[in-house]
């Protein structure tokens, strides 16, 4: 079955960085779109970065020149790249897949991040 499995996030100070990894299972990645989502405490799940099958990228306002997304088919893994850590990162990240950045069909479990001094 399909499977998404996030690993990468921790502890780490303003200012610092972290990179996520998503690894996909029970299918292949080449032809799908791959996001990344976080949920702050008390807050709605909202998309940080997505890459579509053919490499285009986007990102959220608030993580663009600071967070990048890039995909490696060949390992069937996706990645996020945070710089510049600010406390306003702190959350769960998800990986999600889907056929385009706009509808996705299923998540990973999460990895947290937390983003303090």
């Amino acid at each position: 079955q399909v499977q998404l499995v996030e690993s990468g996030g921790g502890l780490v100070q303003p200012g610092g960085s972290l990179r996520l990894s998503c690894v996909a299972s029970g299918f292949t990645i080449d032809y799908y779109a791959l996001a990344w989502f976080r949920q702050a405490p008390g807050k709605e799940r909202e998309r940080v970065s997505c890459i579509n099958s053919s490499e285009n990228t986007y990102y959220s306002d608030y993580v663009t020149g600071r967070f990048t997304t890039s995909r490696d088919n060949a390992k069937n893994t996706v990645y996020l790249q945070m710089n510049n850590l600010k406390s306003e990162d702190t959350g769960i990240y998800y990986c999600a897949t889907g056929e385009s950045c706009t509808f996705f069909d299923y998540w990973g479990q999460g990895t947290q991040v937390t983003v303090s001094s």
